[in-house]
């Protein structure tokens, strides 16, 4: 997770600096918007994370209480013995 909220950070402060460098923003606004773009990308990495784990642990919970199939090929032959 500390690895996810990184690279949110290091992508939204990229993001956000290009895009105000290119609109020829001063050094202080494109520090200032470099900064809020990593803050806000952080964020929403870790809420993106969150969901993807939860959905993860809800899928592989319904994996296990799911009854396994039975196996039709081992049951015919168990019947002619």
């Amino acid at each position: 997770m500390k690895f996810l909220l990184i690279v949110g950070g290091l992508l939204g402060f990229g993001i956000g600096l290009l895009f105000s460098w290119a609109e020829e923003s001063s050094g202080s606004a494109c520090l200032w918007h470099a900064c809020l773009a990593a803050y806000l990308s952080a964020i929403l990495m870790r809420w993106w994370c969150n969901a993807w784990r939860k959905g993860l642990a809800e899928s592989l919970r319904e994996r296990q209480n799911k009854p396994e199939p039975m196996n039709t090929a081992l049951l015919s032959k168990l019947s002619k013995s």
